[in-house]
């Protein structure tokens, strides 16, 4: 009699193992940078909260370095449902939208507070342009603010014409054109790479990406201008959300507003840390002089004028909401 109580004891231990396997469920999704990144790192977390909270109903494998699906693919193999739910920068959709390249208008942003400001202003309009495409906004964390990184010293953009210049988005290949500089579109790690053999002479980037990509190698100026703080974007396709229990809904919901809070706390962290890192490799690490401060505020208003031009009615909301 007890063995056959412990029986049906296993027997039924199993079935319930069985039925949560059945129920579980994973998730791949491609991010376009390196694991040891602090957007990466945050990324992970938030993967680890969902299982964690979710009792492994739905795990979360994080594919980093564009291993899975390449940065300029990511957002429509989300959409497409190629992957549920994935990261990437978000200004690479201006051409889509104005509205979501307006936190890579120069200078309209260019301290984490205002960013912050930014983002609850825009935040709404992004979400119903996404929601539009079957995509769900879950969070959004900034990189650090923007500087120039150049082989000479800078005192004005008259020094940058003629260089070749890296571009991430439409707002970078724009800026280096009003800059007389030649923009070339090179991803993120490709940029020691693209130094190397010449591609490019200059760029603009944030502290962040220039360590990771050992920027003392090829280039011995950093300038920080603070121009802006564009912003990472994790979406979820919403069929695939729509699809999960409430409960886990609510987990990677809940996950997601704290993979917020401590993204922005990272970032700030990171552009301390990572300008340091860049001193410490013997970059020269500078304010821009008045000459090249001026001449980037001029690029600056003559970029915010084109952009609330591009964007209309939506981008006229978002400033109207933001100042």
């Amino acid at each position: 009699m007890k063995k056959a109580l412990s029986l049906i004891t296993a027997g039924v231990a199993a079935g319930m193992l069985s039925t949560s396997a059945m129920a579980a469920e994973t998730w791949n999704m491609p991010t376009p940078y390196s694991d040891k990144n602090f957007h990466t790192v945050n990324i992970q977390q938030f993967a680890d909260d969902v299982k964690s909270a979710t009792g492994g109903a739905l795990d979360i494998v994080v594919h980093g370095g564009g291993s899975l699906i390449k940065h300029p693919e990511i957002k429509n193999a989300v959409r497409g449902g190629q992957v549920p739910i994935g990261e990437f920068l978000l200004s690479r959709l201006s051409n889509e939208s104005a509205v979501f390249g307006i936190d890579s208008v120069p200078f309209l942003a260019a301290n984490y507070d205002d960013a912050k400001k930014l983002w609850a202003a825009a935040r709404p309009q992004t979400e119903k342009l996404l929601d539009a495409q079957g995509l769900k906004v879950l969070f959004a964390v900034p990189w650090p603010p923007q500087g120039i990184y150049a082989k000479k010293e800078l005192n004005g953009t008259d020094d940058l014409k003629g260089l070749k210049f890296r571009a991430y988005n439409a707002a970078t290949e724009r800026l280096a054109q009003l800059a007389g500089a030649a923009p070339t579109q090179i991803e993120a790690p490709d940029i020691a790479q693209a130094f190397a053999t010449g591609r490019v002479d200059a760029m603009i980037t944030s502290p962040s990406t220039g360590a990771n990509s050992k920027a003392w190698d090829f280039v011995s100026h950093y300038y920080n201008t603070q121009a802006w703080l564009p912003k990472n974007i994790v979406l979820v396709n919403s069929a695939a959300f729509g699809k999960l229990a409430p409960d886990v809904q609510k987990a990677v919901m809940d996950a997601a507003a704290k993979a917020e809070t401590r993204g922005w706390q990272a970032s700030m962290a990171e552009t301390k840390s990572k300008t340091e890192v860049l001193i410490k490799n013997g970059m020269q690490v500078l304010d821009p002089g008045d000459k090249l401060a001026a001449d980037m505020r001029k690029i600056g208003v003559q970029m915010t004028n084109e952009w609330a031009e591009k964007a209309g009615a939506d981008g006229a909301a978002v400033l109207k909401a933001y100042k």
